[in-house]
């Protein structure tokens, strides 16, 4: 019998959760946060002080990876940012950065590798983070360039966010909108067609939107995880799967359900035209430059206000409810069964092409 293959994009989260419950190397107790279906990073406890006149703090060390591998123009300046937002979800400060760098056989060549190299050092610098190591190399079998980025961070033991304080009657907050990266990725895929329907000022502004409103979550994840009197209960920044897979693996995490207001959930005009167009659903679509927040009701105000001082967007656009009640949308006032997809909305629009435009 022919084996079935897996469609493009994440590990389905079930073969993923079986495969990680039978594989997780040595038992170590100073790993506090391990792999597990839903969580940005790994959190380890090193018994750090830190040094550097830091009054002898006790920090975490939390890790990260994430390959970028698809042809983007900016694939250094990707890895860099979206690693960095894993780490910052978990409340951590990204400090170092390490990637191995594919290049492909037959085209690989010096200026390919210097300008990923320039890309991941402005990013790098941007948000303060050292490039500390690494590996390069030309590699047969590939059409494109891949880089394999691994993020390290540190956070107060104390000011640990992580995802198994959620409780029931903690409110959701959405930062920016939702299908920012799809967005963009679709202006850039799919360039000439959307500018001869759109224009290309349109085609132009979507494509910008991998800076503005842009895909690093790392200033509103530390802006609320900082916010003076509060314990932010969790942070999860949307990737493959959008708002719908982000809601799903943040109440999974903790066994709870959700209940989300469509109204309430925040769609660029770009993003409808071009969703529009293609028949795609947004809820549904990579969404990195989104940061989901769960906090007590009596929080949100605060964290709201300190967000939306720097200049970004945020709404409440639900809450987590008890298991029981599972996962829901109220969209004109009625209650349904939350939706869910397969495989990313960009990747199903791609699939007939044989291609995969997703960046990991």
């Amino acid at each position: 019998m022919k084996k079935k293959h897996l469609p493009v994009g994440k590990l389905p989260a079930k073969i993923l959760e079986e495969l990680l419950a039978r594989n997780r190397g040595a038992s170590d107790p100073r790993v506090i946060i391990g792999p597990r279906v839903g969580e940005d990073a790994a959190v380890l406890d090193m018994d750090m002080d830190s040094g550097g006149g830091r009054s002898g703090k006790k920090f975490y060390l939390v890790a990260k990876t994430d390959p970028i591998t698809f042809a983007a123009e900016r694939i250094g300046w990707y890895a860099v940012n979206i690693n960095a937002n894993d780490v910052a979800t978990l409340g951590a400060v990204p400090r170092w950065f390490l990637a191995t760098v594919f290049l492909p056989e037959g085209e690989g060549n010096e200026e390919m590798a210097g300008v990923i190299f320039a890309d991941m050092s402005k990013a790098a610098k941007d948000l303060g983070i050292a490039i500390c190591g690494g590996h390069t190399e030309i590699t047969a079998g590939l059409e494109r360039p891949i880089v394999a980025g691994q993020m390290l961070g540190e956070v107060e033991r104390d000011r640990l966010v992580r995802k198994d304080n959620i409780r029931a009657g903690d409110e959701i907050i959405l930062t920016k909108g939702i299908a920012i990266e799809g967005t963009a990725i679709l202006a850039r895929e799919r360039e000439s067609e959307l500018a001869d329907r759109c224009g290309k000022k349109f085609v132009e502004r979507a494509k910008g939107f991998l800076y503005k409103p842009g895909l690093s979550i790392v200033k509103e994840a530390s802006v609320a995880a900082g916010a003076g009197g509060v314990r932010v209960h969790a942070m999860h920044d949307l990737t493959e799967g959008g708002l719908s897979t982000g809601i799903i693996e943040m109440a999974g995490m903790a066994g709870l359900g959700a209940t989300v207001n469509r109204s309430s959930v925040y769609c660029y005009p770009e993003t409808e035209a071009v969703c529009l167009h293609y028949g795609l659903d947004p809820m549904g679509m990579i969404s990195s430059g989104a940061l989901l927040i769960a906090l007590a009701p009596e929080d949100t105000e605060r964290v709201l206000d300190a967000v939306r001082r720097e200049g970004i967007r945020a709404e409440v656009i639900g809450s987590i409810t008890e298991r029981e009640k599972g996962l829901k949308i109220v969209e004109d006032g009625v209650a349904k069964e939350f939706p869910t997809f397969e495989v990313d909305e960009i990747a199903r629009l791609f699939e007939t092409e044989g291609t995969n435009p997703l960046p990991r």
